[in-house]
């Protein structure tokens, strides 16, 4: 007659409770799809596909190019200029309005005509999260045609005169012109700097 011990009918309970446990990981009637929504949008995925991969989207060259970039930003308008347009477009770094409004008025308070002449267009226009600025707008387009510069001149009229519209007609007046206007900070204005084997030029 063969006898077991009671250590070794724990440890045959174990076994068989692991066998009966390790069938399935997931109860019997849960879904084989989910549904994931990540960078590249959102879709029914296996349940078991990975949707984290913290390195795919790194570019190392790229970062190194901004990193310089944001760098010769600190001291050189052009190059504060260039890194705010990159930030409004998210060309080479995430979009970020805030950053992009950083960097220009740090190249407008240094004084370069493009930089006040945008920066006025931006608070004349404002954005979805920032509302417009007339008289912000205003300040900045005065100083741009202070130095000469006849588009800045012209729309600082237009700050000045929506000053005085009321609310309603003020936004219907941004809608009607705020999509044409983007298009000076998405594609309008060029930059100033490319990269090059040594680093970043300027013209």
């Amino acid at each position: 007659m063969l006898k077991i011990t009671l250590r070794q009918a724990s440890l045959l309970l174990v076994v068989a409770l692991a066998g009966c446990a390790g069938g399935s990981p997931t109860a019997p009637d849960a879904p084989s799809m989910v549904r994931i929504c990540d960078a590249t949008g959102c879709s029914e995925r296996a349940r078991s596909s990975a949707s984290f991969n913290p390195s795919a989207d790194d570019d190392p060259e790229q970062e190194r190019r901004i990193a310089a970039l944001e760098q010769l930003a600190a001291r050189d308008p052009r190059a504060a200029y260039d890194l705010s347009l990159r930030y409004f477009r998210g060309d080479g770094v995430p979009q970020n309005t805030y950053q992009s409004l950083r960097w220009m008025r740090k190249a407008a308070e240094a004084g370069q005509v493009v930089s006040q002449l945008a920066l006025g267009r931006f608070y004349l226009m404002g954005v979805e999260e920032m509302g417009s600025d007339p008289a912000e707008a205003e300040k900045w387009l005065l100083m741009a045609a202070a130095q000469g510069n006849k588009e800045a001149s012209a729309l600082a009229k237009e700050a000045s005169a929506a000053k005085l519209k009321n609310q309603e007609e003020y936004r219907l007046w941004v809608s009607y012109r705020r999509s044409a206007w983007y298009g000076y900070w998405g594609y309008g204005y060029p930059y100033y700097g490319s990269w090059g084997p040594r680093g970043w030029y300027f013209r």
